[in-house]
């Protein structure tokens, strides 16, 4: 099949947001059209029903709160579970990756169920690790076999599942899925929908005599586990960088402590509104996102009709890949690309300033749908973790692994921090 790769800014740009229509489709692998079943959801789908599970999704997590109070206080309340688990430590070195994780995934577990999950809990341990179970799948050779022999493989599916991890968790985490499904339904009372679940459900019985209506469990079950993978996943990575490059430049940690405490003192409890003034912690966070670029290379989309993206013709059909790396590096865009430097985001007087080449959301019709939450849990629990702790690398170690690790996502090596309360 013919792939076009899009490197740099004013290339994606003219793809994924001046011709966003024309590059909508998504095209599905062989390895997740049989994983997931078919297109369906939100990542996957392509379509009327990609229209309807968009619009649906879109609106029913801003009648949640996306962006307003409610949501704010679970994120805070989640923020300050992280500063007690990181205090019982006490100062001793800790791998920070299993309770962001969890805080983060509660956050989301909130919102798309209506509560909460204990950390000790066995299911929500299986929730976690069916999370991270496919972001790190896809940095191995399997899905590229698969891919490229889906005849040969397909057969083998069900072995897979059973044998490697990874496929092990992702099929619990559907499992799991199902079984808080069912439980709404047997529990939900009559107009009191709270939750993504219960609106969902909702949404299936006013449409269930509707020819035209995606609204089925197949795409419920989907549209839960892209928010739930996605969203959760992304924000734990983007925070394991975040203090790891804070361990890596302490006077850029210093910075934004010394800021945190002029405006928010010691203990205050951070919120989303509090970073217009902090904008030396705002634009470090763009920055610890734009440095990482966890995307790298974006999802796949698929020309729908034949266009011209920077004079050259596309056809209809042709897969692109829009390398969000090389936005996010491009050197006609940022002063120093290659060196971790908040001051992308800041002008002369210090004050914050938006970057039109900051895609790590990707851009156009298929932008991120989790962007608002993604960008509400960065900033609340970053600040709150740097206005209580000093992060720094345990004793006799010299120096901190900043290569990503290529995959899916692009992870840091692990790594072991001690949390200093200040």
């Amino acid at each position: 099949m013919p792939v076009i790769v899009l490197n740099g800014f004013q290339a994606v740009k003219d793809a994924l947001i001046d011709h966003s229509a024309d590059f909508v489709d998504r095209p599905l692998s062989p390895f997740f059209r049989d994983l997931v079943g078919g297109p369906h959801g939100v990542i996957f789908a392509n379509g009327h029903t990609w229209k309807q599970q968009r619009r649906f999704s879109l609106m029913t997590l801003r009648n949640l709160g996306l962006g307003k109070k409610n949501l704010e206080t679970s994120i805070q309340e989640q923020a300050r579970w992280l500063v007690e688990t990181f205090a019982k430590e006490r100062g001793k070195p800790m791998d920070p990756s299993v309770p962001i994780l969890s805080s983060v995934t509660n956050v989301i577990a909130a919102v798309l169920f209506g509560h909460c999950f204990s950390t000790e809990d066995n299911t929500f341990q299986q929730l976690l690790k069916g999370c991270h179970a496919m972001a790190e799948f896809q940095g191995t050779v399997w899905p590229q076999l698969y891919n490229a022999f889906p005849s040969l493989m397909k057969p083998l599916s069900p072995v897979l599942i059973r044998s490697l991890e990874a496929l092990s968790h992702f099929h619990d985490l559907h499992g799991l899925i199902r079984e808080e499904i069912k439980d709404h339904e047997t529990n939900k009372l009559p107009d009191e929908s709270q939750d993504f679940t219960d609106l969902y459900l909702s949404q299936m019985l006013k449409t269930k005599d509707d020819p035209t209506s995606t609204f089925k469990e197949h795409n419920m079950i989907q549209v839960i586990t892209d928010l739930f993978v996605a969203g959760s996943d992304t924000t734990m990575i983007t925070l394991y960088w975040a203090l790891l490059y804070m361990i890596a430049h302490p006077d850029i940690q210093g910075r934004v402590q010394e800021e945190l405490d002029t405006v928010l003192g010691p203990s205050r409890m951070v919120m989303y509104e509090d970073r217009k003034s902090l904008p030396y912690t705002n634009a470090v966070i763009h920055e610890i996102q734009r440095f990482s670029s966890i995307s790298a290379i974006g999802v796949m989309r698929r020309c729908t009709k034949d266009t011209n993206v920077q004079g050259f013709s596309v056809t209809k059909g042709t897969l692109i890949f829009p390398n969000i790396f090389s936005v996010l590096y491009d050197p006609d865009e940022w002063e120093t690309p290659r060196r971790f430097n908040p001051r992308h985001f800041l002008d002369q007087d210090g004050n914050f300033v938006h970057r039109e080449a900051f895609l790590p959301f990707s851009a156009g019709h298929r932008v991120c749908l989790g962007e608002q939450l993604a960008r509400m849990n960065l900033f609340i629990l970053f600040s709150s973790l740097l206005q209580a702790f000093t992060f720094q690398l345990p004793e006799g170690v010299k120096e901190i692994n900043q290569e990503q690790i290529l995959g899916g996502i692009m992870t840091p090596h692990p790594y072991k921090t001690c949390a200093i309360r200040r």
